[in-house]
């Protein structure tokens, strides 16, 4: 099993050359936060982030990719 903060730390680095901060919360859940470096433009915000399923690389990239499909449909609404 992964450790969560192992978990965390793959999360933040899935989302570079974004800048990623991920908590975990008492309840084990996770909030992903991600957004400009440079300007801190939140692009994403997401809570209560189940991790029970995220025991292999292949469901955290798929984690991450769906984060990523959602950062898109949110950046073409704003245009």
């Amino acid at each position: 099993m992964i450790s969560i903060l192992e978990l965390r730390h793959i999360i933040e680095c899935g989302f570079l050359p974004l800048s990623c901060i991920c908590t975990s919360n008492p309840d084990g859940s996770l909030m992903i936060k991600v957004f400009e470096p440079s300007s801190g433009h939140v692009q994403l915000l997401v809570t209560g982030v189940r991790t029970e399923k995220l025991t292999s690389s292949r469901a955290i990239a798929e984690l991450i990719g769906e984060l990523r499909v959602e950062m898109l449909a949110l950046k073409a609404e704003l245009c």
